[in-house]
């Protein structure tokens, strides 16, 4: 397993099983079937920033794919996805949470030796997905309609041209309008041992948007940067990631930039195998000295849970945080994550972002009296019930800073939740299993 999805699992929540192959002696050779289900409670005591506001509802979600091979050298795949939100009165309901029956995925894979090209609607993420992945933990998990072509194995090049699909709660999602997210990521693997490096360059190009002078205009926005994972003698590894961003938004000029190190060390000795990690984050706000400038970082399409706590409250975007992490293995089957967290923003000239990248508080004219946002204490864990099923929990508590205080959203919140994972995928009824029916294309 490549070291930078190996690391994966510590700050976003992976599946930790494997999917149940089944023999279903009706489903031929040439295809293969996969469904995923998912079913997670949650409870939030202060939804929205109002105090006392107490709410308990569910979030499920039903996949189904059918991946066809009708000759060794063309794969094609289509996925389902139905998700649903008992029990939250709908103003409470977010863009993320709700989608009837509607296709998530469809896409031909060409593929010959090294070579592989994606033509249609599907998931883009790389690296820890700080930048740009799917966003598993919300039930309308991002898909991108688009083109990826990829060459190489260990070391290998992708290059992408791709919109993200827009969600539509009731109605057929849609292909947003034109192409407008493109990239280039390597991923290198064979050069540093025990190390895996990612340059990555993604260019976001939209055809109208408002400067900060009210002008509309095109935007051309450039994001180069670097990933870095990997693992020294003695238990130590690191994780460390920078980008900064250039271009034109409108008539103004974007100069913004984002990194965070993470560095631990893990006790494979130790009952229980303690990891103990320390991390730094950053996003650029915009100090609003220029202003021909636009200095707020844009996070791209990350996927931000747990980035900034369980309670996700808050975006990659004008943002410092400090975090502790341990990790504790006390049995085989059972993984248990414990951090505490303390945040502020960047600048206290621009505003406190979601981590859908809207405007949580606006920044006064004047700025912000305080940078401090908060703190936040959450621990988590998963247990394998079989293989095949997944039994997660978590809680997370935010305690609101002075910023947050002093601008109408000091109630604490407590995030709690209980889910459970299942998946399958069917594979031939005669014959040896091929690992490659194991996994989903």
């Amino acid at each position: 397993m490549p070291v930078a999805f190996a690391q994966q699992y510590i700050d976003y929540p992976q599946y930790q099983g494997k999917p149940q192959p089944l023999e279903l002696k009706w489903v031929p050779a040439w295809a293969t079937l996969d469904m995923d289900l998912r079913e997670r409670t949650e409870a939030q005591t202060a939804l929205s920033y109002v105090p006392g506001n107490l709410q308990v509802y569910d979030l499920t979600r039903v996949r189904g794919g059918l991946a066809v091979r009708p000759f060794d050298w063309i794969t094609a795949y289509i996925q389902f996805s139905d998700n649903h939100v008992p029990g939250l009165p709908s103003k409470y309901v977010a863009g993320n949470m709700r989608d009837q029956f509607d296709a998530r995925q469809a896409y031909l894979l060409l593929h010959r030796e090294q070579a592989k090209l994606f033509v249609g609607r599907q998931e883009l993420k790389y690296g820890g997905e700080r930048l740009l992945g799917i966003s598993d933990w919300t039930n309308n998990s991002r898909t991108f309609d688009g083109f990826l072509g990829r060459y190489g194995e260990a070391n290998r090049l992708d290059l992408f041209s791709s919109s993200v699909v827009v969600v539509h709660p009731t109605s057929l999602d849609t292909h947003g309008a034109g192409l407008t997210f493109h990239g280039a990521v390597g991923t290198i693997q064979t050069w540093v041992p025990h190390t895996t490096i990612e340059p990555f360059v993604f260019v976001k190009a939209l055809p109208r948007v408002s400067s900060q002078q009210g002008i509309f205009g095109t935007e051309t926005e450039v994001t180069p940067g670097a990933q870095v994972v990997g693992s020294l003698m003695g238990g130590f590894d690191y994780d460390g990631l920078a980008a900064l961003q250039r271009g034109s938004f409108s008539n103004n000029s974007i100069s913004a930039a984002a990194a965070y190190i993470k560095a631990g060390y893990s006790a494979q000795h130790l009952p229980w195998r303690p990891r103990l990690r320390g991390e730094y984050d950053y996003a650029s706000g915009d100090p609003h000295t220029d202003p021909q400038r636009h200095g707020t970082f844009d996070q791209q399409y990350p996927s931000n849970h747990n980035a900034f706590g369980l309670t996700d409250q808050f975006g990659y975007q004008n943002i410092k945080e400090e975090r502790i992490n341990l990790d504790l293995n006390p049995v085989h089957r059972l993984t248990l994550l414990i951090q505490q967290g303390w945040l502020q923003v960047a600048s206290i000239h621009d505003n406190v972002y979601t981590g859908t990248a809207g405007t949580l508080i606006k920044a006064p004219a004047s700025g912000f009296r305080s940078a401090d946002i908060g703190r936040e204490f959450d621990a988590s864990g998963k247990y394998l019930c079989t293989d095949y099923l997944v039994l997660a929990a978590g809680v997370g508590r935010f305690s609101p800073g002075t910023l947050m205080v002093q601008n109408a959203h000091g109630a604490p919140n407590t995030i709690a939740y209980l889910s459970l994972t299942y998946r399958w995928v069917s594979i031939p009824w005669k014959g040896a299993t091929p690992k490659s029916a194991l996994k989903k294309p």
